[in-house]
């Protein structure tokens, strides 16, 4: 039997949880919308927990989607055979609709039915929660298991290090959860599960969310009890397909023979460096076709962005092909692997081929001057200092990451903290005249950030109407002192068109303008003249605010949060307009 595609996993998991009444919905963007805490949605839930903690997702309660993700905790382990820094996590959701027994029941039909997986039963195995002071023994799943046909010898309880997730950051919701592993060992499976044996590999996650963790530690019942499950796509189709390699499979392979063949390495020798090149690469184009537009830079996304394709560079660079001809090479090959299932790859092919020439170009200008100086630091046999390594990355953009890595290959350390007081020193001397005066003093968090979520809407309308309608929202980041806008223009704005569109917007707060909020169909939001800057990741019911009411002044597709009314939200002013990329701009405003 040939082996699994990824394409054809990713489409079972979809028609599945399709015929059991969820609404499929598309990735959310790698980074998430108004989370200044997380550079990127590392789990397919992120993106989801305002619906967790309650509020009503226009599409329903049942959900699932494969949502694109991005770690770099592990970038340094990526080189061996199963770490990826990006990755496909297939999830389905209940909203406060299903819980334990569907999840479970489910889980194990879609494994081992013949219809869809066809996993023979007993290579089989699962955990639970033991219990602790916070949360009880789940005798409820442990029972469900049994049910389905999973005997006791193959049933661990575990403590919550194994089984218990959450939250993503320092509060929310989080819970229980049951792991679910396969045997992939080349014997029978025992007649009992072995935690501790690793031929049992987790391949789905099942997390029944019952608790909200608060900041003083606790933990509170939430208002609805979720699921939600997270299927690791590479990592499980690996596992399916008896791989012990996770760039075995026909998403990585051309990539791979493609490398093989330009660098006259062989993968079975030197496996190494044409995986990292392959994983960083794919990574790089999905960042870049990404529709919150990154690009390299050197801070946030960009920054990470920058990292990927230039430690490929670095491993490229005295190969026989032209550097950029093997990166360009490579991404070829990604878009052709997952284009049909992500198109924003194909649609977006020329920008990425020319931002990844671009930045090779740039980086390749010092790069050589750069080893040299590394080279000679290294040879004098001492550790390299933190202003040393600050040179480094000021002068040859090297990040602190690449320098580690090449002075580790030679045994050699790199002062980190020294670095950092340096990057410190650095950044307070080129701090600009606007740092440090943005107001405090507000409620909480959620109050800053959903009237400056709002002032966001104010500012697209303001700047069309100065600007122009070809104006169009390209990006946002709200922190709780701070909007930051990107914006599709070409041309850096004068004074004068900067206080007109603050005018604008203070004038709309001025008036005490209504805020609404309507569900409707995409076809109805459109027919309304609703702005919808991201039409790939709508669902057929949307959220439409609409600011003002006789005659609306914005009309917006979003998923809020908003204020009821323009007077809550005070004075609003530019701090700031700069080019973010070629052809769009970035504003950073501030409310008072």
């Amino acid at each position: 039997m040939s082996p699994m595609t990824a394409n054809q996993l990713r489409q079972k998991f979809l028609d599945f949880f399709a015929s059991k009444q969820h609404a499929i919905i598309p990735s959310a963007s790698l980074v998430p919308d108004n989370d200044p805490t997380v550079l990127f949605n590392t789990a397919g839930m992120q993106p989801l927990v305002p619906y967790l903690l309650g509020e009503a997702h226009p599409l329903g309660r049942r959900l699932a989607n494969a949502q694109k993700c991005l770690r770099t905790d592990d970038i340094d382990e990526v080189g061996d055979t199963t770490h990826l820094t990006f990755f496909e996590m297939l999830g389905n959701w209940s909203l406060g609709d299903y819980f334990q027994q569907e999840s479970i029941t489910w889980s194990w039909e879609f494994l081992t039915s013949p219809q869809w997986l066809n996993l023979p039963p007993d290579r089989l195995a699962a955990t639970v929660f033991i219990g602790d002071q916070h949360a009880p023994f789940d005798q409820e799943a442990y029972q469900l298991w049994q049910e389905v046909g999973l005997p006791a010898e193959r049933l661990a309880k575990l403590g919550k290090k194994d089984n218990w997730w959450g939250p993503a950051g320092q509060t929310g919701p989080c819970g229980t959860d049951t792991e679910i592993f396969y045997w992939t060992g080349s014997e029978p499976a025992p007649a009992a599960y072995n935690p501790s044996d690793k031929r049992w590999v987790e391949i789905w996650n099942n997390v029944f969310m019952s608790y909200n963790k608060q900041a003083d530690g606790s933990f509170q019942p939430l208002a609805q009890r979720n699921v939600d499950t997270g299927l690791g796509l590479e990592r499980v189709l690996a596992t399916l397909n008896n791989q012990p390699d996770i760039y075995l499979n026909d998403i990585f392979q051309p990539a791979i023979a493609y490398l093989e063949q330009v660098s006259g390495l062989s993968y079975t020798n030197n496996p190494r460096p044409l995986r990292i090149i392959a994983d960083h690469l794919r990574a790089s184009i999905f960042l870049l076709a990404d529709e919150k537009a990154i690009t390299p830079s050197n801070k946030d996304q960009g920054y990470v962005l920058r990292r990927l394709i230039r430690r490929a560079v670095r491993l490229a660079h005295n190969w026989p092909r032209s550097t950029d001809e093997v990166l360009v090479g490579v991404a070829e090959s990604i878009i052709q692997s997952m284009g049909s299932a992500y198109p924003e790859l194909v649609a977006k092919h020329d920008f990425i081929v020319n931002e990844l020439k671009k930045e090779v170009t740039k980086f390749q200008v010092t790069l050589n001057r750069g080893l040299k100086e590394l080279q000679r630091l290294i040879e004098t046999g001492q550790p390299i200092s933190g202003a040393e390594t600050f040179m480094l990355y000021q002068s040859y953009g090297f990040p602190l990451e690449m320098t580690k890595e090449i002075a580790r290959e030679s045994g050699r350390q790199v002062d980190e903290v020294g670095f950092q007081s340096e990057l410190v020193k650095h950044q307070e001397l080129s701090r600009t005249a606007a740092a440090g005066k943005f107001k405090g003093g507000l409620a909480d968090d959620s109050v800053a950030t959903t009237r400056l979520h709002t002032a966001a809407h104010l500012l697209l309308q303001a700047l069309r109407q100065v600007l122009g309608t070809d104006v169009y929202q390209r990006g946002s980041n709200i922190t709780t002192e701070r909007l930051r806008f990107d914006f599709s223009y070409p041309d850096k704005m004068t004074a004068e068109q900067i206080s007109q569109v603050e005018a604008i917007v203070n004038q709309q707060i001025a008036l005490e303008l209504p805020v609404a909020c309507q569900e409707v169909s995409l076809d109805e939001a459109r027919c309304q003249g609703a702005m919808g800057i991201f039409d790939a990741k709508y669902g057929e019911r949307v959220k439409v605010y609409t600011i003002g009411s006789e005659s609306p002044f914005s009309q917006e597709i979003c998923g809020g949060p908003h204020v009821h009314n323009t007077a809550e939200l005070g004075h609003f002013r530019i701090i700031k307009e700069e080019s973010s990329s070629a052809g769009v701009r970035r504003i950073k405003a501030i409310l008072e």
